[in-house]
């Protein structure tokens, strides 16, 4: 919805779907911007409805696709499907180099960085690590600025913060954009505030089970203008 500023993909039942844009946080304290505080003003001033359910996030750089639940029941349902890993959720990428070999599997151990919005890469044996699978497969190569780059799509085992831009990192292939993870070439707009940038992560798909119906619900979140300006061979 343009006068909203984001655009809804699926709106059944109980169910919301929205394509959230990079740069915008899922959720924010009262009086700060987030895709959270848009919807509620879509559903208020379209069913007069208070309640907005939030099953799981994107991060603020990372567009893609984000599911609501209209009322409890409906979110709570969601919430059991990610938690029981029942959804299927695809992500494209973006990364510095190039990826070999072409389909690969990456396994670490990682943990949120106390007092810092980060995580990192520690042993296995650190009380605080947890386990992060990430499967990939090349989708092209291609030049941006003269460098290499790689397009990938992704699928995640386990959900970790940072995850995606983590393991991205530290296996050498940083994503374009995400300076906090070590990336060195640039993507998208240019913002004074680092917390508005975007990143070249999308979560591009998600299969789920309506959460009122157990229809079987497949979306795909069309990519940002951006990467269409900024990136070659990109469709």
């Amino acid at each position: 919805m343009l006068q909203y500023n984001f655009e809804i993909l699926y709106e059944e039942g109980a169910c919301l779907a929205v394509n959230k844009p990079a740069g915008l946080l899922t959720q924010a304290p009262y009086g700060i911007d987030s895709l959270e505080s848009r919807v509620k003003v879509y559903l208020m001033e379209k069913e007069g409805r208070k309640y907005l359910g939030v099953p799981h996030r994107l991060d603020r750089p990372v567009s893609g696709v984000i599911l609501f639940g209209k009322h409890s029941r409906a979110t709570h349902r969601l919430s059991e499907q990610f938690e029981k890993r029942q959804i299927d959720k695809t992500y494209w990428a973006v990364a510095e180099g190039l990826v070999k070999p072409e389909t690969g599997t990456w396994i670490d151990f990682v943990r949120k960085i106390p007092d810092k919005p980060l995580a990192e890469i520690v042993a296995p044996i650190n009380p605080d690590a947890r386990e992060a699978i990430l499967h990939y497969t090349v989708l092209d190569y291609f030049e941006l600025e003269g460098k290499p780059v790689t397009r990938l799509e992704i699928k995640l085992e386990t959900g970790r913060m940072h995850q995606i831009r983590l393991q991205c990192s530290v296996h050498g292939h940083p994503i374009l954009g995400d300076a906090t993870y070590g990336s060195i070439i640039p993507f998208g707009n240019h913002f004074d505030d680092e917390r508005c940038r975007e990143i070249a992560l999308h979560a591009r798909s998600i299969a789920f089970l309506d959460p009122m119906t157990r229809e079987p619900i497949n979306l795909t979140a069309p990519l940002p203008t951006l990467w269409n300006k900024t990136l070659t061979n990109i469709s």
